[in-house]
């Protein structure tokens, strides 16, 4: 089993009960066993700011899945949720990221992990600070890194 570490994000509809809904559908995978998630911080909308403010939390699961199969996981997540992918930064339903998976450099069209502006985001790194103060300086220390 691999441990990866994902940020979760909404700011329509019911967030906080929008990420419930999210931790349970990802938890319920049969690959995917949710080991610890942070509290739900309130955030002012980035890149995109005439929005309503952002509900966020971090969660760590173990699973048997590799990077790419669990990214197409929570891409489904997000799917089956009703989220539509039309506006970059803009409002959403939920947003599910992978922002570490195991200490894997990775980077290709569809994943680039550690995730790549995880270290530039307070909404990101304060909730994965919570649960997992390593991982968080892994993130931060992986990112600073010369390309």
């Amino acid at each position: 089993m691999a441990s990866a570490w994902l940020s979760l994000g909404a700011n329509i509809g019911s967030p906080s009960e929008q990420l419930a809904e999210a931790v349970r559908r990802i938890g319920a995978h049969p690959e995917i066993s949710v080991e610890a998630q942070s509290t739900v911080l309130t955030t002012k909308a980035w890149g995109k700011t005439d929005q309503p403010d952002f509900a966020n939390m971090a969660i760590a699961v173990q699973t048997s899945l590799g990077p790419q199969e669990l990214l197409d996981v929570v891409l489904g997540i997000e799917l089956a949720m009703g989220r539509v992918r039309d506006e970059v930064w803009g409002p959403r339903l939920i947003d599910i990221d992978i922002i570490a998976y195991e200490r894997v450099e990775l980077r290709s069209p569809r994943l680039n992990l550690p995730h790549p502006y995880a270290h530039e985001r307070a909404f990101v790194l304060d909730p994965l600070q919570e649960i997992s103060p390593e991982t968080a300086a892994w993130v931060i220390a992986t990112a600073a890194k010369p390309a």
